[in-house]
């Protein structure tokens, strides 16, 4: 089976609209809106997202796109949105051991794409194309300026005006999506290369975002367009939750994940804390199935231990650095950091989100945790979101355990 590769470029820095690439249009940022669309299109192997703002990975992450950190020099205005895919292409190569056979080139700033587009230059390229791109019939007549006669046409003879009918069709270069066979993108080091395949598109849809002006008409066409059938809905979405096939690992915070955050102190100073039974049983059954599993918790505690003891699962508590510490472990166990679900409430569990493939918030989490989540549990913390999360991965495995 072929490997289909999304890249989406997006950059912090932006002129014309500042904060572009996390502008809403809709009920979504811009690049929540590529991701999604992106995760829907069924030709595509992965999604990824190239960045160097941490506001845009974090989006990203949420709406289910893996992140690559873009370097310092693809991230100025001179760099090559080329440059910043064959960058991104090379890391998840690296990182999955696998070689990639079409690269696509998604502009989040298209807000209208539709899954359907993706899936078209896709399938132009794996069908024998060498690059593809989306296109939307054109009618108009273009000038430039010019000395010495003035204004000249493009692709008209200004003293010839022939009806639409008897004109060549043109078509419009949409900006929105592009693909290219990956042997020859290397190669070529450009989108455009061999036979080029022209993948139409609805005109009405077409839209980039330059300046202010294009972003409220985005805004004020998106009730219309999005039309409750493109799959914008909220975050998140049953489609994107973990499977058995997703996660190798699980790796679970303690107070405020698998607690409601609350202390209980008595009078010797001895501390109490609430869990739920449900979330030791959905834990045997994520040990059952083989998963390994740990504990991590910036607090030093003996309930911290005596918990991993009862749950019989290692436990690494007393932690200031939680993704040293996580990124060492994964290490030692052999275990890729994209294929571990982390379950996490607070600020301190994000860059231990940034780490890993699958970060998850419980519902009781923080604003910007959720936000930052891929997932987010229906319970809250302390109220049987571990149990939520084994039941995504096992399925009926955990009924019948």
């Amino acid at each position: 089976m072929s490997t289909v590769l999304a890249v989406i470029p997006a950059r912090g820095g932006s002129k014309g609209v500042p904060g572009k690439n996390l502008a809403p249009v809709g009920d979504a940022p811009l690049v929540t809106r590529a991701v999604r669309e992106c995760r829907a299109a069924r030709l595509l192997t992965s999604v990824v997202v190239s960045t160097d703002d941490p506001g845009i990975a974090a989006a990203a992450h949420a709406a289910g796109a893996e992140v690559i950190e873009r370097p310092d020099e693809l991230a100025g205005d001179t760099a090559t949105s080329e440059a910043a895919v064959l960058h991104a292409m090379g890391v998840y190569e690296e990182r999955h051991g696998v070689a990639v056979d079409v690269v696509l080139l998604i502009q989040c700033t298209s807000p209208f794409l539709t899954r359907e587009e993706i899936n078209g230059v896709s399938a132009a390229v794996l069908d024998g194309a060498d690059t593809a791109l989306t296109v939307a019939p054109f009618h108009g007549y273009v000038w430039r300026e010019g000395a010495p006669t003035g204004g000249h046409g493009v692709n008209h003879d200004k003293a010839y005006r022939p009806r639409r009918q008897d004109r060549p069709q043109d078509l419009l270069e949409t900006g929105a999506a592009y693909a290219m066979r990956a042997e020859g993108f290397r190669a070529e080091r450009h989108r455009f290369f061999g036979r080029t395949e022209l993948v139409r598109c609805d005109p009405a849809r077409v839209l980039e975002i330059d300046d202010p002006h294009d972003l409220a008409r985005a805004r004020a066409l998106a009730p219309l367009l999005d039309g409750g059938n493109t799959g914008l809905s909220s975050w998140p979405l049953p489609d994107y939750l973990p499977t058995r096939a997703d996660v190798d690992a699980v790796v679970l915070d303690f107070d405020g994940t698998q607690t409601d955050d609350r202390v209980l102190v008595d009078s010797e100073g001895r501390e109490l804390v609430a869990v739920h039974r449900g979330d030791g049983l959905g834990i045997a059954a994520l040990r059952r199935a083989g998963l390994p599993l740990l504990i991590l918790s910036t607090e030093e505690n003996p309930v911290v231990a005596a918990r991993a003891r009862k749950l019989r699962i290692p436990v690494l508590h007393g932690i200031d650095r939680k993704d040293l510490a996580l990124k060492q472990w994964c290490e030692e166990q052999g275990i890729a950091p994209e294929r571990v679900l982390y379950a996490g409430n607070d600020v301190n569990d994000l860059p231990c989100f940034d780490l890993v493939g699958w970060p998850v918030a419980v519902a009781s989490a923080h604003d910007i945790v959720r936000g930052a989540a891929r997932a987010v549990t229906s319970a809250p913390g302390g109220a049987g979101a571990i149990r939520e999360i084994a039941s995504w991965i096992l399925g009926k495995e955990l009924t019948a355990s």
